[in-house]
């Protein structure tokens, strides 16, 4: 059965393959096949609010914003919340409603360089249709839609902003109002809701620009349907030749974003109306030029280009500057994983994150700085000192895995990732200031921890004990190889950051360093905990010890430790970053063959159509994977590119490209946005 699947996935990576090279520019993904059967939106954010494709015309899946969580649902705990979904709307031409059904030539594209969704179709003799929205970069709680309808004979359209609330919102109130100005015309759409308990007031907002001359513009009419949905329509005349445009500004917020939710949310779409289309795109348009300059260009391999290209336009659309938020696994595309901030965040997204924008970065660090008091108590409450990062955290930093999972009260290697990042952060950015305001009240309570954590059974054996290990499959195991190895990193780098900013280190944290095990096989092999003896694996453990940890070192030990694990790795069921890992390792040791073999592997077998989202493991169907993501775009600066991170700064070390690839190009590394080429 393996060997089928496994047939039917280099089948399929064929063919995407195929589709992909007869596409030429490097920026678009096309979709022009779309079967609702067997389609998985992408998603298009601002790392504020994220709006998902639908496989119907002017339908929004879902509209999910940062930061709105309410306990319901899955496991007693905080979940994230679909919001208004405020872009859908309809089209009629001639009376004839406008569906899957009833138009030719379908089809959908992501636009990565301006994040713009745009989708087109034909209606038989009489019309051609093009929309496009936006999650506009440079106001976080505002989208656009832009819709062009171009006549080939004279024909009527009537067409209709509609605002619906999700199911799981209660207490929904509608509202329309106008106001009128002497040289404007606002139409508002507006709704209210609270959420499932009642804790967050959810609201939404939008309106009508039209390119009409103020006193020409189409009369808007409100229709109240039910309690759950409203809207607000037009109707106009369109001659044979004539394209007519409109759009639609709407806007998203609730209680955990603002005091005043409701009428902000009418005062962001009004903002958004008096800007104006042209205005709104052209600073959405300047705050993504900014961005991408941190790219990855890749030489002969347009497949690759635009994969990578697309991991990246996803880390970049789930994360968001000047904030004190942090990406869930599935960012902003759905509600996958309740919202919750994992080790994915400071392990496998921020390190690519940092390496190509340092204010994204700054904001995952934030998350964690505003909820270490939360750590502490949560540090006390298990008996420990310092602070103790929770497993799933959420808005507040209480640990908020479900009781179930094992993983909450026992998967302590999180603390250490969350001090790793920021040591790692300071060391990029070389901001002392930042270091000794946030950064070492985070490494100097999470070293206090691992002192408080070790079991001090003699030299050499300074034993953490009873943890699940990274590779969760080894539940409640002792001296797990990554969680020690990590807790050794966090105290060494507490104990640098003491002396650059000329504090006195606690001596005890070096000795605890020096005397934490790690464990090996007789052959020198990595031993993953105590009692491993060769069983599978769920993901990469014993391999992050040579990177990102550099607690390995030795090329033979990380060759020998590589060709074992990655034999313990099922074929499927086992997310997606393990496989990066090794991308990175076979890179820097040089093998570029192998570290093609494992890139491919990390997310070919991933992918769902039609846009060729990741999922979490091979076969799945849970798009966006962003933690895939981070660890892949790893691969391409720290492994293919030689990135490596000190406390000095980036530097550049040896490193393999596949022979396929003529050359790749890492541009706007660090602070210092260097260009970086492997040839």
């Amino acid at each position: 059965m393996k060997r089928i699947y496994a047939i039917l996935i280099c089948l399929l990576s064929t063919f995407s393959t195929l589709n992909i090279q007869a596409q030429t520019d490097p920026w678009v993904i096309k979709a022009s096949q779309i079967n609702p059967a067997d389609y998985y939106g992408i998603t298009v954010a601002n790392g504020m609010i994220g709006i998902v494709s639908a496989p119907e015309p002017f339908k929004i899946k879902d509209v999910v914003l940062a930061g709105a969580y309410d306990n319901y649902g899955r496991g007693r705990v905080s979940n994230f919340l679909r919001s208004f979904n405020l872009l859908n709307m309809y089209l009629d031409i001639d009376g004839k409603r406008m569906d899957a059904k009833s138009v030719t030539g379908f089809t959908q594209e992501l636009d990565m360089k301006k994040a713009r969704f745009t989708a087109t179709f034909s209606y038989g003799d009489k019309a051609e249709v093009t929309y496009s929205y936006y999650s506009l970069r440079q106001l976080p709680f505002t989208v656009l839609m832009d819709v062009s309808i171009k006549a080939k004979k004279d024909i009527r359209i009537d067409a209709a902003s509609v605002m619906e609330a999700t199911d799981a919102l209660r207490d929904v109130q509608n509202y329309y109002n106008e106001i009128d100005r002497p040289h404007v015309v606002i139409s508002l759409l507006t709704s209210s809701a609270k959420s499932p308990t009642g804790k967050l007031l959810m609201c939404a907002s939008n309106t009508f620009l039209f390119p009409d001359v103020h006193g020409k513009e189409p009369r808007v009419i409100h229709e109240m349907w039910d309690n759950n949905m409203h809207l607000m329509k037009f109707n106009r005349t369109i001659k044979a030749g004539e394209t007519y445009r409109f759009s639609i500004a709407g806007s998203s917020i609730t209680s955990a974003h603002h005091d005043d939710p409701l009428n902000e949310a009418e005062r962001l779409t009004i903002y958004a109306k008096l800007e104006g289309r042209d205005r709104l795109l052209q600073f959405h348009e300047q705050a993504w030029a900014d961005l991408w300059k941190g790219d990855i260009e890749i030489e002969g391999d347009e497949v690759s280009q635009k994969d990578v290209r697309s991991m990246l336009y996803h880390l970049y659309s789930f994360s968001r500057a000047g904030t004190a938020l942090s990406p869930s696994p599935m960012g902003l595309s759905g509600l996958g994983y309740n919202g919750h901030v994992f080790w994915d965040t400071e392990l496998w997204m921020f390190p690519a994150v940092l390496m190509m924008n340092q204010s994204l970065a700054k904001s995952m660090m934030e998350y964690r700085y505003q909820r270490l008091d939360a750590a502490k108590r949560n540090a006390f409450s298990k008996g420990f000192k310092g602070a103790m990062f929770p497993w799933e955290s959420a808005e507040t930093g209480v640990e908020e895995t479900p009781v179930w999972a094992l993983s909450g009260p026992f998967e302590h290697h999180i603390t250490a990732c969350v001090a790793i990042a920021a040591w790692n952060y300071y060391c990029v950015t070389q901001d002392k200031t930042w270091l000794r305001e946030k950064g070492w009240p985070i490494l100097s309570a999470t070293a206090d921890f691992w002192a408080s954590r070790v079991e001090r059974n003699g030299p050499g054996k300074y034993d953490i004990k009873n943890v699940v290990a990274a590779d969760e499959w080894a539940e409640n195991v002792d001296n797990n190889a990554f969680t020690n190895a990590a807790a050794r990193s966090n105290l060494q780098f507490a104990t640098a950051a003491a002396k650059i900013l000329g504090i006195v280190p606690d001596a005890d944290w070096q000795l605890v360093a020096s005397n934490i095990p790690i464990l090996q096989f007789p052959d020198g092999v990595t031993r993953e905990h105590a009692t491993y003896n060769g069983e599978g694996i769920k993901q990469a453990d014993a391999n992050l010890l040579s990177y990102p940890l550099k607690e390995v070192t030795d090329p033979v030990r990380i060759r020998k430790d590589l060709e074992y694990y990655s034999a313990r790795v099922p074929n499927e069921g086992t997310p997606a970053m393990t496989q990066a890992t090794f991308t990175t390792l076979y890179a820097r040791l040089g093998d570029g063959e192998k570290a093609w073999h494992w890139f491919q592997d990390s997310y070919i077998p991933n992918l769902n159509p039609p846009f060729r989202v990741i999922a979490e493991t091979k076969g799945g169907t849970n798009p966006y994977f962003s933690t895939g993501a981070g660890g892949i775009i790893q691969s391409m600066l720290m492994g293919f590119g030689g990135l490596d991170i000190t406390p000095t700064g980036i530097v550049q070390l040896k490193s393999k490209l596949p022979a396929r690839w003529k050359s790749l190009t890492l541009k706007g590394i660090g602070p210092e946005r260097k260009t970086y080429v492997v040839k």
